[in-house]
């Protein structure tokens, strides 16, 4: 049935609320587990009148990857000691687009995701990644909507 879970994570305890369900899963199903971090170039706004946003240097994007290497070996070991086979990945893009690029890329099976649970203005300013893959996904999905605290 499914034998490669996909698992967007950003770093956040509401994201991590789908691994329990991911973890259930997969030992049942022997399935493969990939953990996804994408890192996003931000501009950084200037005071300056004339200078309206500045990328992202290539120090701040090195340290960005970094950082979410670090914390995916950190997801990753936690699950490999409950006997589950687990990668990792990281990309650089919008999310929604490099969720669906890598469930692509790797053949994912399912993307597994917890939903920050944003409604109105909120998903109206921050959007949605979970609501861009529900839309935009040609796989099955397992969305789960995480809970404040």
């Amino acid at each position: 049935m499914y034998n490669t879970i996909l698992v967007p994570l950003d770093g956040s305890k509401r994201a991590e609320a789908i691994l329990n369900h991911v973890e259930e899963m997969a030992k049942k199903l022997g399935a493969r587990i990939i953990l996804l971090t994408c890192i996003e170039q931000k501009l950084v706004y200037s005071g300056d009148v004339e200078i309206s946003a500045i990328v992202q240097s290539d120090e701040d994007m090195v340290q960005q990857t970094n950082t979410a290497k670090s914390y995916l070996k950190e997801v990753q070991t936690k699950l490999e000691q409950q006997g589950l086979k687990v990668s990792t990945t990281i990309i650089q893009g919008p999310p929604v687009e490099a969720i669906l690029t890598v469930a692509a890329q790797k053949n994912a099976d399912l993307i597994a995701i917890a939903s920050h649970g944003r409604s109105g203005l909120g998903r109206v300013f921050y959007g949605s990644v979970a609501a861009g893959i529900l839309q935009r996904a040609d796989r099955p999905l397992l969305i789960i909507r995480a809970q404040e605290g």
